[in-house]
């Protein structure tokens, strides 16, 4: 009798590992049909990667420096010469 019930509990051990090695497959595959449709839409929607977007921002924060300082010199400018300044 105890070689019978060993053998019944060795098959059930066996068959929930198995069921065990099954549903982790279909979470990693679950996971990676997620990870594929969530960068689709990602790609879809065109949006701008961050290194994009601090390059742009950098080059806009330059180009209002840059700006301001020419206003300076323009200013500067009008004042030494008597002109009427515009604004």
């Amino acid at each position: 009798m105890t070689q019978t019930n060993n053998r019944f509990f060795d098959e059930i051990g066996r068959l929930m590992n198995d069921a065990a090695g099954a549903a982790q497959g279909v979470k990693r595959e679950f996971d990676s049909v997620m990870r594929s449709q969530a960068e689709k839409f990602l790609r879809d929607m065109d949006l701008v990667k961050r290194e994009e977007f601090e390059v742009v921002k950098d080059m806009a924060r330059l180009a209002r420096e840059e700006n301001e300082a020419l206003k300076a010199r323009i200013a500067a400018l009008e004042a030494r010469l008597g002109g009427t300044p515009t604004s």
